[in-house]
């Protein structure tokens, strides 16, 4: 009977509903511990408390908090209200912290969650690996464009530049020459 519960909890999370939980931040894929959260039905507060509790498990490449402009530019993104948005700092874990917080959350449910985030992120790397070529070809095209596009750009600055000074109006009177 135990072992069919595991299998239920298992299957419950789709990789579609933990990859839109991944960002990429600094350099990393990594998942905000709200989402986490949410993922193992515990408060993020208890999540939290949880890791401070142990921050030995959770060097800087496991787990990091973001940088006040990093927060800036989150709330930015997704807004806040006065009732309940974002009002710290969130905590975000690379894969390697995900991995540590089963051993910290200590339950069945926060293990198969995480065998289920391994998973997503196994599938993903497998991804990244298997298109390659189709990464390159899109850097390339990107190098390609850019520099074509900096052409445009410029040229429209250049083209701007003799209208600007033309619309230019200053305001109030002025003293007629005599």
């Amino acid at each position: 009977m135990q072992k069919n519960k595991s299998i239920q909890v298992s299957t419950f999370l789709s990789h579609d509903t933990i990859e839109r939980r991944i960002y990429f931040i600094r350099g990393k894929k990594v998942m905000f511990d709200k989402d986490l959260a949410a993922l193992y039905d515990v408060e993020t507060r208890i999540l939290n408390r949880n890791v401070l509790r142990n921050s030995d498990r959770f060097p800087e490449d496991f787990m990091f908090q973001l940088s006040e402009q990093e927060f800036k530019n989150l709330i930015s993104q997704f807004g806040t209200s006065s009732w309940g948005g974002l009002r710290k700092r969130p905590r975000v874990f690379t894969e390697h912290g995900i991995l540590m917080l089963s051993s910290v959350l200590n339950s069945k449910r926060a293990i198969q969650v995480n065998i289920q985030i391994m998973r997503t992120f196994t599938k993903l790397k497998e991804y990244i690996l298997n298109h390659k070529d189709l990464q390159k070809k899109i850097e390339e095209l990107e190098r390609k464009y850019d520099s074509q596009f900096k052409v445009v750009f410029e040229t429209i600055k250049e083209i701007e530049e003799p209208l600007k000074q033309k619309r230019k109006r200053t305001i109030g009177f002025h003293a007629r020459p005599e």
